[in-house]
């Protein structure tokens, strides 16, 4: 039997990190691999993501999460439209270095923002390459195309807390 951190309740532990959350949201577009998106959720609880979205049916392994996932905002969408009609309203900006409009040091990161990652084979959809209101790229110097998007979102996140988070990211 494990026992709770804190000797907290797992309600009472989300309660206690509501108010301690992020202002952006991380969210992931059908991902192939369950592992990367259980390892996004690890990751994205570290940097006390507002919520994780995940768009279409794709599992996720929670061995990966190691038992994050219990503690987050986890919010699905079966697909595209049900994604975009959610975030109306909030920036929405792509990771994807194809389409990129510019790089990750460049982009500004407004308030409730939602960094959008697309799947190891096809990246982010067409149509939700079209609604992002900015499409970035990570710089790469060797020859390999992409980042496994695990790491390329551990980077987005790392980069937002750098340069945002009042608890000492910068």
């Amino acid at each position: 039997m494990k026992v709770t951190p804190f000797g907290l309740t797992t309600a009472e532990i989300r309660d206690e990190l509501a108010p301690l959350r992020s202002d952006f949201s991380i969210a992931i577009c059908r991902a192939k691999n369950p592992f990367n998106i259980g390892a996004i959720i690890r990751t994205a609880h570290s940097f006390l993501a507002r919520e994780i979205i995940l768009i279409g049916s794709e599992p996720y392994y929670e061995r990966a999460a190691m038992g994050m996932q219990k503690y987050e905002n986890i919010v699905e969408h079966p697909d595209e439209d049900s994604f975009l009609s959610a975030i109306e309203g909030r920036h929405l900006i792509g990771v994807e270095r194809d389409h990129a409009k510019q790089t990750l040091w460049e982009a500004s990161f407004p308030s409730g923002l939602v960094f959008l990652l697309g799947s190891e084979n096809d990246g982010i959809p067409p149509a939700l390459l079209a609604a992002c209101h900015d499409v970035i790229a990570i710089p790469m110097y060797g020859i390999n195309h992409s980042y496994p998007v695990a790491i390329a979102a551990g980077m987005v996140m790392c980069e937002w807390a750098r340069r945002n988070d009042p608890r000492g990211g910068g």
